[in-house]
């Protein structure tokens, strides 16, 4: 089958130059003038090269490779950059984005088609070892059909991971967290690390224990270890579980890892409990204030409402979530395990 290569760069007339040497060769291409427009057609299509420019409007090869390397599907794609900057920095910054390979400009069109080749061969070898290996989908891929959605809708981070370390699922909440870029991140290879070394052994050092335990049968969660944050807010937390599958194979999970941000809004915990219990947008607010720590004349007066209204308001908010004392419908709309958002 024909390789298709996706051509990213912002000059275009050398991106029609590349773009012709690559069809001349037999490939498939596509191509884009910018890191934006490449991430449309990345998570739109289906690739087996990528040939990037690292210098570019709206998005650089560097920032687009980092999203790439976060879409569980993209982590593998092979991602070869075009670049005049042979820096020491520059190389080191594109090695730790997850970068496969470079070529410097000019392109010396010889090269770049015998690296492209090399690269894709190596690829379709590691492939056909992984087939090999296991002639059928892994069980505890298959087990996550249908539970994704489910999983998606807690609003802990949740990272699936198998006896090789490696993520094989992740939730919508920890794909958000590792889009944030603080505190937890995935490796070129999908290992989970921290923003320290130690933090990076702390999460290994739970893992580890998690699959030991998971291979005598014992269902314990480990203790949970703290991830610090660059920018100086609470750190993340974070507790591994095996989940007693006892499973060997390559790509089935074995352990969940959860991880919490305390940080994390109270109103994201709002909209989910609104959705849940059927709150109107009034009882929302209201129980929004009271979280903010506002008494009900401070609550009146903000709204522009009577005390009575204020007051009628919140016993329906106790009927509907089925508690008797402010501080527990406090505590509800703050703690609020579930995100209910399809977002």
């Amino acid at each position: 089958m024909t390789a298709k290569i996706l051509c990213v760069e912002d000059e275009a007339d050398l991106r029609t130059d590349i773009c012709e040497e690559l069809v001349a060769a037999g490939y498939e291409v596509d191509e884009a003038g910018n890191g934006m427009r490449a991430l449309e057609l990345l998570l739109d299509g289906a690739y087996d090269l990528v040939l990037c420019d690292i210098t570019m409007p709206k998005m650089s090869g560097i920032e687009l490779l980092k999203k790439v390397r976060l879409e569980l599907q993209l982590a593998d794609l092979p991602f070869i950059f075009l670049t005049a900057l042979a820096g020491r920095n520059d190389i080191i910054a594109g090695k730790e984005a997850g970068v496969d390979d470079y070529l410097t400009k000019p392109i010396d069109f010889d090269l770049m088609l015998i690296t492209i080749a090399a690269r894709l061969d190596q690829v379709a070898r590691i492939k056909g070892a992984s087939s090999r290996a296991a002639v059928s989908e892994p069980a505890g891929r298959m087990t996550l059909v249908g539970a994704d959605e489910a999983l998606n809708r807690i609003a802990a981070g949740v990272f699936l991971i198998d006896r090789e370390r490696k993520v094989v699922f992740r939730n919508r909440r920890a794909g958000e967290l590792l889009a944030e870029g603080e505190g937890i991140s995935l490796s070129h290879e999908g290992m989970l690390r921290g923003e320290k070394p130690q933090h990076t052994q702390a999460l290994r050092d739970i893992i580890e224990l998690a699959i030991a335990r998971d291979s005598k049968a014992d269902r314990r969660a480990t203790d949970t270890v703290p991830l610090s944050r660059a920018s100086g807010r609470r750190p993340l937390f974070a507790v591994a579980c095996p989940l007693g599958s006892k499973a060997g194979e390559t790509g089935e999970a074995v352990v969940s890892l959860f991880v919490t941000d305390p940080e994390w809004r109270s109103s994201d915990a709002a909209e989910a409990v609104a959705q849940l219990y059927g709150l109107s947008p009034a009882e929302t607010r209201l129980a929004l204030a009271l979280v903010r720590g506002l008494r009900i004349d401070e609550i009146a007066e903000e709204f522009g409402l009577s005390r009575n209204t204020v007051t009628y308001t919140l016993k329906n908010l106790f009927r509907k979530t089925e508690t008797d004392r402010q501080a527990d419908l406090i505590s509800l709309f703050i703690a609020n395990p579930v995100n209910l958002s399809e977002a």
